[in-house]
């Protein structure tokens, strides 16, 4: 076995890797670039290594520079994660050639599968169902759109190099080919160094189903069941389960099948993921085949209790799997959440910035429910523009999907971050929805769910019961704890009034709270003037805590907690709202009060995000119509067209290509 190994990676996938080598009694070596100088995964490893300036392609990306930091430091093995040169055939070559290790399949087994081109041709003749399409190299968007038009709309552009969603586009017609083809070349040039594309099927509301693989040197391979990854958003998945509520044991064992076999026919020896898009009917086509350890794989590990990671560093080791497909055991239901750092309230747009606040929930496990999140940041550390805005993967296990789902909801209400825009409200609004509880999943979810984009969920029915019950009771803590104050002058004895009017925004719900035991009690009052029976809140919760955490009528409850003027911004299950608890008296007062209006700005296009102007595609006095492109700004590596909401005519432009801009820097201004 390896005694010391470097990790060719960052953020939360080096965290990862760090903590199972650890656990294995290996030593680990970090490599981080200047951007990455106090990251947590160069803190938490043995040691680490400095290779160059922020850009991926300056540091990351640099195989001689890895080579050096393991000759330096003695390590006998690289782990390359996920992303960056996970997949490139060229770099366990040079490793071996440097007399290294690569932990991952073979060059060949990559050369092979990691080409999403050369994956079907190869799926194709090992007799792999696949889905229609062109498999050679297309030169122009002109032989772009004449592929596509052979082929039938809608169609997929798709980089032959990488993953996570970069460099892909879903295209319905001539033009959207031709725009779609240029952006999806620029994209993957600029995030694997590869720029070529193809053109597939689009299969009409698909299922992301993958089976996970695992070989080793020795000939054998076994899969590990599948995981369904099919909410997604711009190709990039964002919400993943394992098993899926769509199969069935015959279906999971076509699948498993296929897998290993096309696993098997390209000596693949190592953990890998054979990605296949499924109907609704069942149905199922070879998609293409992940060479490397794939961010979702915690759901697998949770069902099945195997530690993909250090199955991969035993497999590298030489060893033989130490599991049969016999004892492979799919158990209970894992959930995993992409918490990225992204403002869902503007289209998901990246948001980077200083973690001034990251409190995520506990990690642990009970005799039914897991919790786990791993990260890759900590309080006080940076999001940085220069790479991809993932968070941290919250994952949760359960008996079975609906507990996994609610653990889930309960662990999402209680991820505090604060300091830059998150999508936590988001997944909090999805753990709520009807389809998603019922399974009925396609990778058009985000979309036909959320066609206008996400907004934050109303506070209403029991969600908006909740939400004032804990503002009552916060305000309730506060008040005791201003009666505890010493120095006080002494007066007459004050009872406390028990009636409270509390606003959630501008709707207004009365109720009474006071205190019982160690808890508080809350009594709504209806409609009728009637007082409805006690609801028992019980809490550590203190002035200054981020999240109260505690249980209604004995069931778990979290809420976070932002103070704002005169009360509180609470978020739970996708709500977030401004909170007021007003005595009879004071909401008497802010009945009368006028609500805030906002000024328009609807004549400046703004910069959405933090971001590198790419391009500006008009100029002064130029007309432009409804849907028109008006510039493109990259950030975290992929490139968002911006376009016109209505027609108009440009009056000025205030940035040009090459800018770097911050969020709402105006970009042009319309007559």
């Amino acid at each position: 076995m390896f005694k010391k190994i470097l990790i060719a990676n960052r953020g939360e996938i080096a965290c990862r890797i760090i903590k199972t080598a650890r656990r294995m009694g290996i030593k680990t070596i970090a490599v981080y670039s200047e951007a990455d100088e106090d990251a947590l995964h160069v803190e938490m490893a043995d040691e680490a290594v400095f290779i160059g300036p922020p850009p991926a392609a300056e540091s990351y990306l640099l195989i001689d520079r890895i080579i050096d930091a393991c000759k330096a430091t003695g390590a006998e093995a690289v782990h390359p994660g996920y992303g960056f040169l996970s997949e490139r055939e060229a770099f366990p070559k040079a490793l071996s050639e440097a007399g290294l290790v690569f932990i991952g399949p073979n060059a060949g087994a990559i050369a092979a599968m990691g080409d999403k081109i050369e994956s079907k041709k190869a799926a194709a003749k090992a007799g792999v169902s696949t889905v229609p399409g062109h498999l050679g190299v297309i030169e122009d968007d002109k032989r772009a759109v004449k592929i596509a038009e052979e082929i039938g709309f809608p169609v997929m552009i798709k980089a032959s190099a990488g993953g996570g969603g970069k460099g892909m586009r879903i295209a319905s017609n001539a033009a959207e080919v031709a725009e779609g083809f240029r952006l999806a070349r620029a994209e993957a040039k600029s995030s694997f160094g590869d720029d070529r594309v193809f053109v597939e099927k689009f299969i009409v509301d698909p299922r992301h189903i993958e089976i996970q693989v695992l070989g080793d040197k020795h000939g054998n391979v076994i899969h590990l069941g599948e995981r369904e990854c099919s909410i997604q958003r711009r190709n990039q998945k964002v919400i993943e389960e394992a098993p899926s509520p769509l199969l069935d044991e015959a279906t999971r064992r076509k699948m498993g099948d296929q897998a290993v076999a096309l696993a098997k026919a390209v000596n693949y020896d190592s953990a890998g993921t054979v990605e296949f898009v499924a109907g609704q009917d069942k149905s199922f086509y070879f998609l293409e085949m992940n060479t490397r350890l794939q961010v979702e794989h915690p759901v697998t590990e949770l069902v099945t209790g195997i530690d993909l990671v250090e199955q991969m560093i035993r497999v590298a080791a030489g060893e033989k799997l130490g599991i049969a497909q016999k004892d492979v055991t799919l158990t209970g239901w894992a959930v995993e959440s992409r918490v990225y750092a992204e403002d869902p309230f503007r289209n998901f747009l990246p948001s980077i910035g200083r973690l001034v606040k990251y409190r995520p929930p506990a990690e642990g496990a009970t005799k039914t429910i897991t919790v786990r999140n791993d990260t890759g940041v900590q309080e006080g550390g940076e999001i940085s523009i220069f790479y991809d805005p993932m968070i941290a993967k919250l994952v949760t296990h359960g008996p079975s999907r609906a507990a996994a789902i609610e653990a889930q909801s309960q662990a999402l209400d209680a991820f505090y971050i604060d300091g830059i825009r998150h999508n936590v409200p988001f997944l909090s609004a999805v753990m709520q929805h009807p389809r998603w509880k019922e399974g009925r999943l396609s990778t058009g979810f985000i979309a036909e769910e959320f066609p206008r984009g996400f907004a934050p969920r109303a506070a209403e029915g029991e969600v908006a019961r909740r939400i004032a019950a804990v503002a009552a009771a916060i305000d309730h803590v506060i008040g005791e704890r201003k009666r505890r104050i010493s120095g006080q002058m002494i007066g007459r004895p004050v009872t406390r009034e028990q009636r409270r009017a509390v606003w959630l925004g501008r709707a207004e719900i009365p109720l009474e709270v006071s205190r019982e035991g160690d808890g508080i009690a809350i009594r709504f009052v209806e409609a009728n003037g009637e007082v409805g029976s006690a609801h028992l809140l019980v809490s550590n919760w203190k002035p200054g805590d981020p999240t109260w955490h505690g249980t209604a009528d004995g069931h778990p409850l979290a809420v976070q907690v932002r103070p704002i003027a005169n009360g509180f911004r609470l978020a739970h299950q996708g709500v977030e709202v401004a909170a007021y608890v007003f005595t009879e008296f004071e909401a008497q007062a802010a009945r009368l009060m006028p609500e805030e209006t906002k000024a328009d700005a609807g004549k400046k296009l703004l910069c959405p995000m933090p971001g590198l102007v790419i391009s500006i595609d008009v100029s002064e006095g130029q007309e432009v119509k409804a849907g028109e492109t008006l510039a493109v700004v990259e950030a975290m590596k992929m490139q968002n067209v911006l376009r016109a909401e209505r027609d108009g005519v440009v009056k000025a432009i205030h940035a040009k290509a090459g800018a770097t801009l911050a969020v709402d820097a105006p970009i042009l201004e319309f007559a």
